[in-house]
């Protein structure tokens, strides 16, 4: 794996603000901002925050971040994009009362899933997506070994980009620091 330059790339929709501190890479979202299509809610937002690199076949991207955030829908993690109705966001949102692993599949219509991970809430996480043939992995762990989060259908003959993500779609003042971004070849393995 190889480091990568926090705060390099393109944003897909400017946050607020960012900055470095000692901690890290800190990036304050918008209100209002969110990823989203019509599902359930029948709204589409597509003005969350996130800062893309290209994501080539065969390689891999892990993100580490400080999970201090607890206000509803307040989320960080890791985005996948290659347009408007194809895009992919795993991480940790503050859903219901708890920190809450998933991600969040689009293509055309979004989905949704989710488990509640409350004893990450002010540690340092780690997420980790491998793109291989027709597949995403994500994997994610805190302290602890990678779990499987999810195997995600990806299309290889679109473009790809990835990297870090924030969005909070019911207040204002949700700051992120990313501490770390490494990329390099993609897991041999599911499992």
């Amino acid at each position: 794996m190889r480091q990568m330059e926090l705060g390099a790339g393109q944003w897909l929709n400017e946050p607020a603000s960012t900055s470095f501190s000692t901690e890290g890479f800190v990036v304050e979202a918008r209100p209002a901002s969110d990823f989203w299509r019509t599902t359930s809610y029948g709204f589409i937002h597509d003005n969350g925050h996130a800062l893309l690199n290209d994501f080539p076949q065969d390689s891999s991207l892990e993100l580490s971040w400080l999970l201090n955030y607890d206000q509803q829908f307040d989320q960080a993690g890791l985005f996948v994009y290659s347009d408007p109705t194809h895009w992919i966001k795993a991480g940790v949102e503050f859903a219901d009362g708890f920190a809450q692993l998933g991600a969040v599949v689009t293509s055309e219509l979004s989905d949704w899933s989710v488990a509640p991970v409350p004893q990450w809430q002010g540690k340092e996480v780690h997420l980790r997506l491998s793109r291989t043939g027709d597949a995403l992995t994500i994997r994610a762990r805190c302290e602890d070994e990678w779990q499987l989060v999810r195997l995600v259908p990806l299309d290889p003959n679109k473009p790809w980009r990835a990297g870090l993500f924030l969005a909070s779609p019911s207040r204002a003042g949700l700051s992120v620091t990313f501490t770390r971004l490494l990329s390099g070849d993609a897991d041999s393995s599911l499992h």
